[in-house]
């Protein structure tokens, strides 16, 4: 980005370091694996290390969602807000603490999820927040993009405006 007067505009030294990471595009299946395969990871990790903490999973599941809506490809966006919370429930598994059978590990799975909504809600409006905010920011370099380019057709010497598809609008009917 420049400026009105054509000076570039100094970059903040965190988004320098930000720029240095890796910048995956994932599908939406690949970043509904992605947060899974990771929560059940940290989740086992948790389970080893901290003797199945809640809070240490809500904290670590906040940056994966966050993570798996900033890798999502555009086209697959909505996806983010989705696979979150699968993800969710794919890593609360190991850290239950069921006991006594299939019955016994899925009561305490959805006691689990029932307890410990609060993080499941905080990582689902992380994801839903960053997804909504790229959208937003896509529409409107598209938008810039098609103003740019009419301008550039109206400068060349071509009158003719876009076509009215291009434009957003209904093409008008021929009257008899």
């Amino acid at each position: 980005m420049s400026t009105p007067a054509g000076r570039a505009r100094p970059v903040a030294p965190a988004v320098l370091a930000l720029r240095r990471l890796p910048n995956p595009r994932l599908t939406g299946i690949g970043a509904g694996l992605f947060a899974a395969a990771i929560m059940f990871v940290l989740a086992c990790a948790d389970w080893l290390l901290f003797d199945s903490s809640a809070v240490v999973f809500g904290v670590l599941f906040l940056p994966v969602s966050a993570l798996t809506a900033f890798w999502v490809r555009p086209a697959d966006l909505v996806t983010a807000p989705i696979s979150v919370p699968i993800a969710f429930a794919v890593g609360i598994i190991p850290i239950s603490g069921g006991t006594g059978g299939f019955g016994g590990q899925t009561m305490a799975v959805v006691t689990a999820l029932a307890v410990h909504a609060g993080w499941l809600y905080g990582g689902t409006l992380v994801a839903g927040l960053i997804a909504t905010v790229r959208k937003v920011r896509l529409m409107r370099a598209r938008q810039r993009r098609m103003l740019l380019a009419a301008q550039t057709a109206r400068a060349a010497g071509h009158p003719q405006s876009p076509s009215p598809r291009a434009a957003g609008q209904a093409p008008r009917r021929r009257q008899r």
